[in-house]
Protein backbone atom coordinates (compact mmCIF):
# COMPACT_ATOMS: atom_id res chain seq x y z
CA UNK A 1 0.00 0.00 0.00
CA UNK A 2 1.46 3.33 -0.96
CA UNK A 3 1.38 5.92 1.80
CA UNK A 4 0.03 9.38 1.22
CA UNK A 5 2.54 12.21 1.19
CA UNK A 6 3.56 13.29 4.71
CA UNK A 7 2.01 16.37 6.14
CA UNK A 8 3.67 19.69 5.40
CA UNK A 9 3.49 22.99 7.22
CA UNK A 10 1.40 25.28 5.04
CA UNK A 11 1.84 28.96 5.79
CA UNK A 12 -1.72 30.10 5.19
CA UNK A 13 -3.34 33.47 5.52
CA UNK A 14 -7.09 33.74 6.08
CA UNK A 15 -7.83 34.89 2.55
CA UNK A 16 -5.90 31.89 1.19
CA UNK A 17 -8.07 29.27 2.92
CA UNK A 18 -10.26 28.26 0.00
CA UNK A 19 -7.39 27.96 -2.47
CA UNK A 20 -5.19 25.97 -0.10
CA UNK A 21 -7.87 23.73 1.40
CA UNK A 22 -9.44 22.80 -1.94
CA UNK A 23 -6.29 21.02 -3.06
CA UNK A 24 -7.00 18.30 -0.48
CA UNK A 25 -10.61 17.62 -1.51
CA UNK A 26 -9.91 14.42 -3.47
CA UNK A 27 -7.75 12.78 -0.82
CA UNK A 28 -10.27 13.74 1.87
CA UNK A 29 -12.98 12.11 -0.25
CA UNK A 30 -10.90 8.91 -0.35
CA UNK A 31 -10.43 9.14 3.43
CA UNK A 32 -14.15 9.54 4.13
CA UNK A 33 -14.92 6.75 1.64
CA UNK A 34 -12.58 4.35 3.44
CA UNK A 35 -14.29 5.22 6.69
CA UNK A 36 -17.89 4.88 5.43
CA UNK A 37 -17.83 2.63 2.35
CA UNK A 38 -20.29 5.02 0.67
CA UNK A 39 -19.44 7.56 -2.01
CA UNK A 40 -22.54 9.65 -1.39
CA UNK A 41 -21.93 9.78 2.36
CA UNK A 42 -18.25 10.55 1.77
CA UNK A 43 -19.13 13.50 -0.47
CA UNK A 44 -21.50 14.86 2.18
CA UNK A 45 -18.90 14.40 4.91
CA UNK A 46 -16.24 16.24 2.93
CA UNK A 47 -18.68 19.11 2.51
CA UNK A 48 -19.33 19.08 6.27
CA UNK A 49 -15.56 19.02 6.88
CA UNK A 50 -15.02 22.14 4.79
CA UNK A 51 -17.97 23.89 6.39
CA UNK A 52 -16.61 23.22 9.89
CA UNK A 53 -13.10 24.18 8.83
CA UNK A 54 -14.29 27.46 7.35
CA UNK A 55 -16.23 28.33 10.48
CA UNK A 56 -13.27 27.48 12.72
CA UNK A 57 -10.54 28.96 10.57
CA UNK A 58 -10.18 32.14 12.60
CA UNK A 59 -9.12 29.97 15.54
CA UNK A 60 -6.62 27.93 13.49
CA UNK A 61 -3.19 28.76 14.91
CA UNK A 62 -1.06 26.99 12.31
CA UNK A 63 0.53 24.59 14.81
CA UNK A 64 -0.11 21.79 12.32
CA UNK A 65 -0.46 21.87 8.56
CA UNK A 66 -3.81 22.70 6.98
CA UNK A 67 -3.81 19.15 5.63
CA UNK A 68 -3.41 17.59 9.08
CA UNK A 69 -6.03 19.94 10.49
CA UNK A 70 -8.53 19.00 7.76
CA UNK A 71 -7.90 15.28 8.30
CA UNK A 72 -8.58 15.73 12.00
CA UNK A 73 -11.89 17.44 11.26
CA UNK A 74 -12.83 14.87 8.59
CA UNK A 75 -12.03 11.91 10.84
CA UNK A 76 -14.16 13.21 13.66
CA UNK A 77 -16.99 14.11 11.27
CA UNK A 78 -16.89 10.51 10.03
CA UNK A 79 -16.86 9.07 13.55
CA UNK A 80 -19.91 11.13 14.48
CA UNK A 81 -21.67 10.02 11.30
CA UNK A 82 -20.86 6.35 11.92
CA UNK A 83 -22.12 6.32 15.50
CA UNK A 84 -24.89 3.74 15.62
CA UNK A 85 -24.71 3.02 11.88
CA UNK A 86 -24.58 -0.43 10.34
CA UNK A 87 -21.42 -1.40 8.48
CA UNK A 88 -21.41 -1.65 4.69
CA UNK A 89 -20.61 -5.20 3.56
CA UNK A 90 -20.35 -7.07 0.30
CA UNK A 91 -22.25 -10.38 0.07
CA UNK A 92 -19.10 -12.31 1.05
CA UNK A 93 -19.05 -10.29 4.27
CA UNK A 94 -22.47 -11.46 5.47
CA UNK A 95 -21.03 -14.62 6.99
CA UNK A 96 -23.01 -16.98 4.75
CA UNK A 97 -21.72 -19.92 2.75
CA UNK A 98 -21.31 -19.61 -1.00
CA UNK A 99 -24.42 -20.22 -3.09
CA UNK A 100 -25.22 -22.59 -5.92
CA UNK A 101 -26.13 -21.12 -9.29
CA UNK A 102 -29.49 -22.90 -9.05
CA UNK A 103 -30.37 -21.28 -5.71
CA UNK A 104 -33.06 -18.63 -5.55
CA UNK A 105 -31.78 -15.11 -6.13
CA UNK A 106 -32.55 -13.03 -3.04
CA UNK A 107 -32.37 -9.24 -3.06
CA UNK A 108 -32.01 -7.20 0.12
CA UNK A 109 -32.30 -3.45 -0.31
CA UNK A 110 -32.34 -2.87 3.45
CA UNK A 111 -28.63 -3.69 3.75
CA UNK A 112 -26.45 -0.57 3.29
CA UNK A 113 -24.15 -2.22 0.72
CA UNK A 114 -20.57 -1.18 0.14
CA UNK A 115 -20.31 1.06 -2.95
CA UNK A 116 -17.59 1.37 -5.60
CA UNK A 117 -15.84 4.69 -6.14
CA UNK A 118 -14.66 6.03 -9.52
CA UNK A 119 -10.89 6.38 -9.83
CA UNK A 120 -11.50 9.80 -11.36
CA UNK A 121 -12.98 11.02 -8.06
CA UNK A 122 -9.85 10.56 -5.97
CA UNK A 123 -6.21 11.59 -6.13
CA UNK A 124 -3.95 9.23 -8.07
CA UNK A 125 -1.89 8.46 -4.96
CA UNK A 126 -5.03 7.35 -3.12
CA UNK A 127 -6.12 4.66 -5.56
CA UNK A 128 -3.92 1.91 -4.18
CA UNK A 129 -5.55 2.17 -0.76
CA UNK A 130 -9.20 2.10 -1.87
CA UNK A 131 -9.19 -1.45 -3.24
CA UNK A 132 -12.60 -3.05 -2.73
CA UNK A 133 -11.23 -5.88 -0.59
CA UNK A 134 -9.47 -3.43 1.72
CA UNK A 135 -12.45 -1.10 2.13
CA UNK A 136 -14.69 -4.15 2.68
CA UNK A 137 -12.26 -5.43 5.32
CA UNK A 138 -12.30 -2.06 7.07
CA UNK A 139 -16.06 -2.30 7.45
CA UNK A 140 -15.60 -5.21 9.87
CA UNK A 141 -13.83 -2.97 12.39
CA UNK A 142 -15.44 -0.68 14.96
CA UNK A 143 -15.34 2.91 13.75
CA UNK A 144 -12.51 4.11 16.01
CA UNK A 145 -10.34 1.08 15.22
CA UNK A 146 -11.06 1.76 11.55
CA UNK A 147 -9.87 5.34 11.98
CA UNK A 148 -6.72 4.23 13.78
CA UNK A 149 -5.83 1.70 11.10
CA UNK A 150 -6.38 4.24 8.29
CA UNK A 151 -4.42 7.01 9.98
CA UNK A 152 -1.54 4.74 10.98
CA UNK A 153 -1.31 2.24 8.08
CA UNK A 154 -2.60 4.27 5.13
CA UNK A 155 -1.59 7.83 5.97
CA UNK A 156 1.48 6.68 7.92
CA UNK A 157 0.83 9.04 10.80
CA UNK A 158 2.66 8.50 14.08
CA UNK A 159 0.85 7.17 17.13
CA UNK A 160 1.21 10.62 18.70
CA UNK A 161 -0.35 12.38 15.69
CA UNK A 162 -3.18 9.85 15.58
CA UNK A 163 -3.81 10.23 19.29
CA UNK A 164 -4.10 14.00 18.88
CA UNK A 165 -6.78 13.54 16.22
CA UNK A 166 -8.79 11.06 18.27
CA UNK A 167 -8.35 12.72 21.64
CA UNK A 168 -6.60 9.76 23.24
CA UNK A 169 -3.08 8.55 24.06
CA UNK A 170 -0.36 7.06 21.86
CA UNK A 171 -0.52 3.90 24.00
CA UNK A 172 -4.25 3.57 23.35
CA UNK A 173 -3.67 4.11 19.62
CA UNK A 174 -1.04 1.37 19.45
CA UNK A 175 -3.32 -0.98 21.35
CA UNK A 176 -6.23 -0.23 19.00
CA UNK A 177 -4.01 -0.79 15.97
CA UNK A 178 -2.92 -4.19 17.29
CA UNK A 179 -6.55 -5.15 17.87
CA UNK A 180 -7.50 -4.02 14.37
CA UNK A 181 -4.71 -6.07 12.80
CA UNK A 182 -5.68 -9.09 14.93
CA UNK A 183 -9.38 -8.85 14.07
CA UNK A 184 -8.69 -8.63 10.35
CA UNK A 185 -6.25 -11.53 10.50
CA UNK A 186 -8.62 -13.71 12.56
CA UNK A 187 -11.40 -13.01 10.07
CA UNK A 188 -9.15 -13.84 7.14
CA UNK A 189 -9.47 -10.30 5.81
CA UNK A 190 -6.78 -8.13 4.27
CA UNK A 191 -6.14 -5.49 1.68
CA UNK A 192 -6.28 -6.75 -1.87
CA UNK A 193 -2.83 -7.16 -3.37
CA UNK A 194 -2.04 -4.01 -5.26
CA UNK A 195 -1.79 -4.41 -9.00
CA UNK A 196 0.09 -1.74 -10.88
CA UNK A 197 -0.36 -0.81 -14.49
CA UNK A 198 -1.92 -3.54 -16.59
CA UNK A 199 0.52 -5.49 -18.70
CA UNK A 200 -0.10 -6.53 -22.28
CA UNK A 201 -1.44 -9.99 -21.36
CA UNK A 202 -3.92 -8.44 -18.92
CA UNK A 203 -5.11 -5.95 -21.50
CA UNK A 204 -5.68 -8.82 -23.92
CA UNK A 205 -7.55 -10.68 -21.17
CA UNK A 206 -9.90 -7.74 -20.61
CA UNK A 207 -10.53 -7.37 -24.35
CA UNK A 208 -11.35 -11.08 -24.54
CA UNK A 209 -13.58 -10.78 -21.45
CA UNK A 210 -15.65 -8.03 -23.08
CA UNK A 211 -15.89 -10.03 -26.30
CA UNK A 212 -16.96 -13.18 -24.43
CA UNK A 213 -19.86 -11.35 -22.76
CA UNK A 214 -20.88 -9.82 -26.08
CA UNK A 215 -21.06 -13.31 -27.58
CA UNK A 216 -22.24 -14.84 -24.29
CA UNK A 217 -19.57 -17.48 -24.67
CA UNK A 218 -19.77 -19.22 -21.30
CA UNK A 219 -16.84 -21.53 -21.98
CA UNK A 220 -14.64 -18.54 -22.81
CA UNK A 221 -15.72 -16.69 -19.65
CA UNK A 222 -15.10 -19.75 -17.47
CA UNK A 223 -11.68 -20.19 -19.04
CA UNK A 224 -10.64 -16.71 -17.91
CA UNK A 225 -11.40 -17.33 -14.22
CA UNK A 226 -9.04 -18.57 -11.54
CA UNK A 227 -9.89 -21.85 -9.83
CA UNK A 228 -11.01 -20.01 -6.69
CA UNK A 229 -12.72 -17.12 -8.48
CA UNK A 230 -15.57 -15.36 -6.65
CA UNK A 231 -18.62 -13.60 -8.09
CA UNK A 232 -20.91 -11.39 -6.04
CA UNK A 233 -23.60 -8.92 -7.04
CA UNK A 234 -25.17 -6.66 -4.42
CA UNK A 235 -28.03 -6.14 -3.62
CA UNK A 236 -28.34 -9.92 -4.18
CA UNK A 237 -27.18 -11.61 -0.99
CA UNK A 238 -25.68 -14.73 -2.54
CA UNK A 239 -22.09 -15.15 -3.68
CA UNK A 240 -20.60 -17.78 -5.93
CA UNK A 241 -17.26 -19.55 -5.87
CA UNK A 242 -15.45 -21.40 -8.64
CA UNK A 243 -15.56 -21.14 -12.44
CA UNK A 244 -18.28 -23.75 -12.95
CA UNK A 245 -20.79 -22.16 -10.56
CA UNK A 246 -20.06 -18.70 -11.97
CA UNK A 247 -20.40 -19.95 -15.53
CA UNK A 248 -23.71 -21.65 -14.74
CA UNK A 249 -24.94 -18.50 -13.01
CA UNK A 250 -24.21 -16.33 -16.06
CA UNK A 251 -25.58 -18.97 -18.42
CA UNK A 252 -28.89 -19.59 -16.65
CA UNK A 253 -29.66 -16.48 -14.59
CA UNK A 254 -28.39 -13.63 -16.76
CA UNK A 255 -31.22 -12.48 -19.06
CA UNK A 256 -29.01 -11.47 -21.98
CA UNK A 257 -28.09 -13.61 -24.96
CA UNK A 258 -25.50 -13.21 -27.72
CA UNK A 259 -25.06 -9.57 -28.84
CA UNK A 260 -27.21 -8.39 -25.92
CA UNK A 261 -24.48 -7.26 -23.49
CA UNK A 262 -22.02 -4.62 -24.67
CA UNK A 263 -19.54 -3.24 -22.13
CA UNK A 264 -17.82 0.11 -21.71
CA UNK A 265 -14.54 0.28 -19.81
CA UNK A 266 -14.00 2.43 -16.73
CA UNK A 267 -12.04 2.04 -13.49
CA UNK A 268 -13.15 1.78 -9.87
CA UNK A 269 -11.24 1.41 -6.61
CA UNK A 270 -7.97 1.25 -8.51
CA UNK A 271 -9.24 -1.78 -10.44
CA UNK A 272 -10.49 -2.46 -13.99
CA UNK A 273 -14.25 -2.03 -14.28
CA UNK A 274 -16.94 -2.23 -16.94
CA UNK A 275 -20.41 -0.85 -17.34
CA UNK A 276 -22.45 -3.73 -18.78
CA UNK A 277 -25.52 -2.74 -20.79
CA UNK A 278 -28.50 -4.95 -21.62
CA UNK A 279 -30.45 -5.04 -24.89
CA UNK A 280 -33.92 -3.48 -24.84
CA UNK A 281 -36.97 -4.17 -27.06
CA UNK A 282 -36.39 -0.94 -29.01
CA UNK A 283 -32.90 -2.08 -30.02
CA UNK A 284 -30.99 0.18 -27.62
CA UNK A 285 -28.98 -0.92 -24.59
CA UNK A 286 -29.72 0.21 -21.02
CA UNK A 287 -27.43 0.11 -17.94
CA UNK A 288 -27.56 -3.29 -16.24
CA UNK A 289 -24.62 -3.75 -13.88
CA UNK A 290 -21.22 -2.23 -13.09
CA UNK A 291 -18.56 -4.93 -12.82
CA UNK A 292 -15.38 -4.32 -10.80
CA UNK A 293 -12.69 -6.93 -11.49
CA UNK A 294 -9.71 -8.16 -9.52
CA UNK A 295 -7.06 -9.78 -11.66
CA UNK A 296 -4.56 -12.43 -10.65
CA UNK A 297 -1.95 -12.49 -13.37
CA UNK A 298 -3.76 -13.13 -16.64
CA UNK A 299 -6.93 -14.49 -15.00
CA UNK A 300 -9.96 -12.93 -13.30
CA UNK A 301 -9.96 -13.72 -9.58
CA UNK A 302 -13.05 -11.81 -8.50
CA UNK A 303 -15.95 -9.86 -9.96
CA UNK A 304 -18.29 -7.66 -7.96
CA UNK A 305 -21.25 -6.77 -10.17
CA UNK A 306 -23.11 -3.82 -8.67
CA UNK A 307 -26.75 -3.29 -9.57
CA UNK A 308 -26.94 0.02 -7.68
CA UNK A 309 -29.10 2.62 -9.50
CA UNK A 310 -27.25 5.76 -10.52
CA UNK A 311 -23.80 4.15 -10.71
CA UNK A 312 -23.44 4.65 -14.46
CA UNK A 313 -24.07 8.38 -14.09
CA UNK A 314 -21.57 8.57 -11.22
CA UNK A 315 -18.95 6.89 -13.39
CA UNK A 316 -19.63 9.15 -16.35
CA UNK A 317 -21.05 6.32 -18.47
CA UNK A 318 -23.87 6.92 -21.00
CA UNK A 319 -27.44 6.39 -19.85
CA UNK A 320 -28.19 4.56 -23.10
CA UNK A 321 -26.31 2.98 -26.00
CA UNK A 322 -27.70 2.99 -29.52
CA UNK A 323 -28.16 -0.17 -31.51
CA UNK A 324 -25.09 -1.05 -33.56
CA UNK A 325 -25.16 0.03 -37.18
CA UNK A 326 -26.13 -2.67 -39.61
Amino acid sequence: MKAAEPATTDAVKPHDFTAVATRYRRELLAHCYRMTGSVGEAEDLVQETYLRAWRAYDAFEGRSSVRTWLYKIATNVCLTNLDGRSRRPLPTGLGTADSRASDELVEDHEIPWLEPIPDAAVAVTERESIRLAFVAALQHLPARQRAVLILRDVLRWTAKETAAVLGTTATAVNSALQRAHRELKDAGLSEDSVVGELDESQRRLLDAYVDAFWRKDIDAIVGMLTEDAVWEMPPFTGWYSGPQQIGELIDTRCPGGPRDMPMLATSANGQPAFGLYMAQPDGTYAPFQLQVLRLDGDRVAKVVAFFTPGLFERFGLPSRLDAPAG
